[in-house]
């Protein structure tokens, strides 16, 4: 009997998890916001779909309230670097960085949608993959306030959650056990995230 009570006190309750899931999901997406290689929208899924099999009321606010405001937060502050790498006469780091994961085609389709929609295209780049950096160096080229950038990023950013959140809520209800549901709701935002790339490769070997 103290053998089983030992082992079940070793198995974290939802109060522990909770502890430790949503601070370091803050951290996972703020981090993701800022260098774009850490699959967010996989996160945000995994969490939901670990928060829907949870008893807590307000398991899955609490995931999308944490995941909007640190998507949020993260691309305030690289656009904020943006603008200061743009004002510097060496440029930034930063600034690079974001050139880099911007292809020139898609850089000139952002501008063109930023020129025709204005900043209400940063919620449709929010949910598009590989569609946010794009726009935000258009943004940023076209030397778009900081306040007013935000305004428009601030429904992208609560979009781009509840759309990550329904994907997990799907892999949660689908499944019984909640590690079933992460590798669904993983597997299928790693496929959206790769459609786009693999779409353009297509077209590529096609017009060739």
């Amino acid at each position: 009997m103290m053998l089983l009570a030992a082992a079940g006190s070793t198995v974290p309750t939802e109060s522990t998890q909770q502890a430790i899931g949503y601070p370091t999901l803050f951290v996972l997406v703020l981090l993701g916001a800022l260098v774009p290689v850490v699959p967010t929208g996989a996160l945000v899924s995994s969490a939901a779909v670990v928060a829907f099999h949870q008893t807590a009321p307000f398991a899955l606010l609490l995931v999308f309230v944490t995941a909007s405001c640190a998507a949020f937060l993260g691309d305030i502050a690289l656009y904020w670097l943006g603008r200061r790498g743009m004002r510097s006469r060496n440029g930034s780091r930063w600034l690079e960085a974001i050139r880099r994961r911007a292809p020139e085609d898609r850089l000139a389709q952002a501008q063109e949608k930023l020129d025709d929609h204005g900043v209400t295209v940063l919620v449709l780049s929010r949910l598009v993959p590989a569609g946010r950096i794009p726009v935000m160096l258009a943004c940023l080229l076209a030397e778009l306030p900081l306040r007013r950038f935000a305004r428009g990023d601030l429904p992208a950013c609560l979009a781009w959650a509840v759309t990550y959140q329904l994907i997990g809520i799907l892999g949660g209800s689908l499944f019984a056990k909640p590690w079933q549901g992460v590798v669904a709701a993983v597997a299928l935002t790693l496929l959206i995230s790769a459609a786009p790339s693999v779409w353009r490769r297509m077209r590529r070997a096609a017009s060739q």
